[in-house]
């Protein structure tokens, strides 16, 4: 094991988002799903043609199967793994990083991105996460072996914490608290 380094998201890659999405070219009927910051981990109501959509994700920025999207407005921070479905993201509002996966995997970025590194603009009508405080937040990076077991581990914690059933509510908090408390230990070098 060779430690781990600390660095800006600015040296993971480069923060993306989609290309802006207009309202005349929404519907609430059909076509691909636009899910903008209040729909974001949710369903969405709002829909683009197909040919918008394949026209923006052949000509700008579009994510990647396995990226993570962030909220960067409103509640700062959700996470949502893009599944490679058709769907579409409302620009500067849900953004991503590019990242190179040989330096940071996607699965460990997650697991950071809950630690709240996010230092948002406040003072406007909804707190905001620029790319400038995306680009400044740290990180801890340990090796890829390393953060392959880190993320197995808490993947079991995950597993562990969302297949309870209803009926044990009191193992369900107990089971978070530990998986917070080993995210927490994992993570914090």
């Amino acid at each position: 094991m060779f430690g781990y380094a600390r660095i800006p998201l600015r040296d993971v890659g480069s923060i993306c988002m989609c290309k802006r999405i207009l309202k005349n070219q929404t519907n609430t009927v059909s076509g691909v799903p636009f899910y903008k910051i209040g729909t974001f981990e949710k369903k969405a109501d709002a829909y683009i043609s197909q040919e918008t959509f394949d026209e923006y994700r052949k000509k700008y920025n579009f994510p990647k199967k396995g990226d993570v999207l962030i909220s960067a407005a409103g509640t700062i921070g959700r996470t949502v793994v893009y599944d490679g479905m058709p769907a579409y993201f409302q620009d500067s509002n849900i953004v991503w990083i590019d990242n190179d996966e040989s330096l940071v995997l996607n699965s460990y970025l997650r697991y950071c991105y809950e630690l709240k590194p996010w230092k948002a603009s406040v003072g406007g009508t909804i707190p905001r996460l620029y790319n400038d405080n995306i680009a400044k937040a740290v990180i801890a990076v340990p090796s890829i072996e390393e953060q392959k077991r880190i993320v197995s581990i808490l993947e079991r914690f995950d597993k562990i914490c969302t297949d309870m059933t209803a009926g044990l509510p009191a193992e369900i908090e107990s089971r978070q608290k530990q998986y917070e408390y080993y995210r927490d230990k994992l993570l914090s070098f």
